[in-house]
């Protein structure tokens, strides 16, 4: 708890002399009459407190230097269907807080006084949260170990004839065994010509022998992602055709993570892997001309349609830094992510090369 405590207190000063500092917790989502979505805390919540139960909230003082966690009140009744919630005292201990009050409180307790602005309270998160500290590293690379393996058990267990839903439905129980309960985001399983719909997601046709498949999974842990995408043969064994294109998003892939160091922008590592791409293709007959009127004129773009790089954190599309950071698009591709490099940025690596 020390972890989140640690950036508790540095939103605080941050926000000295704003008032006080509040942040709603999530709530369960209705799919259907009293039948509720798997519950995921606010990735803000998340954040400042480690909490992953509904209905709560979060105020800081800082000026006395206190903090205060709001939980939902719960009765006899509702235990009896949900099993052992923890008491107040229990929940002071348990996520290391000052105070536990009861969430139908919190009105009372802020009063009139004054409370920090949802504008400031945004920025100074998206500032914070773009550097990730040791224990969100931690998390992250747990998260990438356990589902990194689920990849490699899909990898050896794909067969012609079975279906992209079994192969998600591997990825998915490889995770839960390793005790990873949530996804990042849906899993894509894209065989064949379905590989080129970027955010593919009926995950129902027939591997074929011959063509590829394309899995786009990954965990979470305490809401801090993997992001991992693998395209392999379904048979085993790639064609010539299928080893070369593969290995010029491979040379990509690698040549954009040799060059993400601190202070390089990102728009100039898209340019890059642009770069790197055009040349490959070029050297199997598929693009011609100079690379740079490739880049230039859009060709590229024709087999790579979307960006590099995005930070990954709570979010798997994670923040870019707040307004201290923003800066524009040096280049005329459009791109979501600009940003310069620092060292804590998490950021995935993810060239590709797409035949509609």
């Amino acid at each position: 708890m020390n972890h989140y405590r640690a950036i508790r207190a540095a939103l605080a000063r941050k926000l000295a002399g704003t008032g006080l500092i509040h942040l709603a917790g999530g709530i369960p989502v209705p799919r259907n009459n009293d039948v509720e979505y798997p519950f995921r805390q606010d990735s803000d919540f998340l954040y400042l407190t480690g909490v992953e139960e509904p209905g709560c909230h979060m105020v800081l003082d800082p000026e006395k230097r206190r903090e205060v966690l709001f939980v939902p009140r719960i009765d006899n009744h509702h235990r009896v269907w949900v099993g052992h919630v923890p008491s107040p005292e229990e929940a002071r201990k348990l996520f290391g807080v000052d105070r536990v009050m009861y969430a139908d409180q919190l009105k009372k307790f802020l009063g009139r006084r004054k409370v920090s602005t949802k504008a400031l309270l945004r920025d100074a998160l998206d500032e914070m949260r773009a550097c990730k500290t040791e224990g969100e590293l931690a998390l992250m690379r747990r998260a990438s170990v356990v589902s990194g393996a689920a990849h490699v058990a899909v990898m050896a267990a794909a067969r012609p004839g079975m279906r992209e839903y079994q192969v998600q439905a591997l990825f998915d129980s490889e995770c839960l065994k390793a005790g990873l309960k949530h996804l990042a985001y849906p899993s894509i399983v894209a065989a064949g010509a379905n590989a080129a719909v970027l955010h593919y997601n009926r995950n129902d046709s027939l591997l074929k022998s011959g063509d590829m498949l394309l899995v786009d999974a990954g965990a979470e842990l305490k809401g801090y992602p993997a992001d991992i995408t693998r395209t392999f043969p379904i048979s085993g064994r790639f064609t010539r055709r299928q080893r070369d294109v593969y290995q010029v998003v491979l040379e990509a892939q690698k040549a954009g993570i040799a060059a993400a160091l601190p202070g390089i922008c990102s728009a100039d590592l898209h340019i890059h892997s642009m770069r790197v791409i055009a040349e490959g293709l070029k050297s199997l007959g598929i693009l011609r001309g100079g690379t740079d009127g490739l880049v230039e004129n859009g060709a590229v773009r024709l087999f790579y349609p979307h960006g590099l790089s995005h930070m990954l954190g709570l979010d798997v599309h994670d923040k870019a830094g707040g307004k201290r950071r923003k800066m524009k698009n040096p280049t005329k591709i459009p791109l979501r992510f600009v940003a310069k490099l620092e060292p804590g940025f998490v950021v995935t690596m993810e060239p590709g090369v797409y035949f509609i």
